[in-house]
């Protein structure tokens, strides 16, 4: 039995979506998975533990004594923010992806995490800010970077193709401004900056993962007000201004959010590639869909994330940035996905 076409009602808060069934029990699948690497992740480490005592620990037992620590304080907070920056930047992807119809937009691809590496580098390197002031930079230069594409884009309306032929021009300009200014920059600074660069949990507070993964789930359930919108857009412009949508408010609305996606992961963690380039493809492919859809991306970037990390944390013999991992498993991708377009196009 097919269940591709079969589809259910769901009520969440008192807001109904129609699920596919494939699609729902797909997502479901790698909530559990995400969840099970998760918890695979923190009986890992020097303090190795088993899965008892993490369970204690995360149901609060007063029994659990260090472990508590272990699990709470120093573990927790990573996972935490390896779930939901994964979910963000499989959202943002498919965002793109669907706003372009094109399966090689991202915001790594057409700039936008650039923009976001140069306003941090920025901050980083000439101000020399906190966190906040980071984030605040991040934010502010993805920001203007996806005005700038969007305004250099704009032709009688934004076109796929050219938002992502220019996107990966101004991302080529603003990746030789963040060379120079590394270049330039106090040698001590220049390695804290290159080591933030690579993309990486390592440095993740608690503070920063609650603020962080609260921003998160923020712009997700503001994209998900955007969803009806942009399934709209998905049909062209004609089509959805046929049906009383307004496309180019509606569009620059999703940009937005998934900017803002892209630079609260960039602004805490570091420029992690390819994430929201292939979970969208992956979960598209898993779930058969006609389009890109943003809930199944945003569950498979969390998994995809969880699973980079602990293969930079555990399974490797030197420990890594977990953007190393991404970008090796990533560009594979990128090869086979452009070999495949070339393929099909011709």
């Amino acid at each position: 039995m097919d269940f591709g076409y079969h589809t259910v009602l769901l009520r969440v808060a008192g807001v109904a979506s129609r699920w596919r069934l494939r699609a729902l029990l797909v997502c479901s699948v790698m909530v559990v998975a995400a969840l099970a690497v998760a918890i695979w992740a923190m009986t890992l480490g020097d303090y190795p533990l088993t899965v008892a005592q993490v369970w204690s620990a995360l149901v609060g037992d007063p029994d659990a004594g260090f472990a508590r620590t272990v699990v709470v304080e120093w573990r927790l907070p990573r996972i935490l923010a390896a779930l939901t920056f994964g979910a963000a930047l499989g959202a943002a992807g498919a965002a793109f992806q669907s706003l372009t119809r094109n399966p090689l937009a991202s915001p790594d691809i057409i700039g936008f995490s650039t923009g976001s590496n140069t306003g941090a580098l920025i901050v980083i390197i000439l101000i020399g800010g906190g966190y906040l002031q980071v984030a605040g930079g991040a934010l502010v230069g993805g920001v203007l970077t996806a005005g700038a594409v969007y305004l250099l884009s704009w032709r009688r309306g934004v076109q796929g193709f050219r938002l992502i032929i220019i996107g990966i021009a101004v991302s080529a300009v603003l990746a030789s401004f963040n060379t120079w200014l590394m270049l330039t920059a106090d040698q001590e600074i220049a390695l804290s900056a290159a080591v933030w660069g690579a993309g990486s949990l390592n440095g993740i507070t608690s503070s920063q993962a609650a603020l962080g993964s609260g921003l998160v789930l923020l712009l997700l359930a503001a994209g998900a007000t955007l969803t009806p919108g942009l399934r709209q857009l998905e049909l062209g412009d004609d089509a959805a201004k046929a049906t009383g949508t307004r496309a180019e408010p509606v569009r620059l609305s999703v940009m937005l959010v998934a900017v803002a996606l892209t630079a609260v992961v960039t602004a805490a963690a570091g420029p992690i590639a390819f994430v929201a380039l292939a979970a969208p493809q992956i979960a598209r492919r898993l779930t058969r869909t006609p389009g890109v859809t943003v809930a199944p991306a945003a569950f498979m970037g969390a998994l995809v994330l969880v699973a980079a990390d602990v293969v930079a944390q555990h399974l490797l013999p030197t420990t890594l940035p977990v953007g190393v991992v991404t970008v090796v498993a990533g560009g594979g991708y990128l090869v086979w996905l452009i070999i495949r377009e070339v393929r099909h196009r011709g």
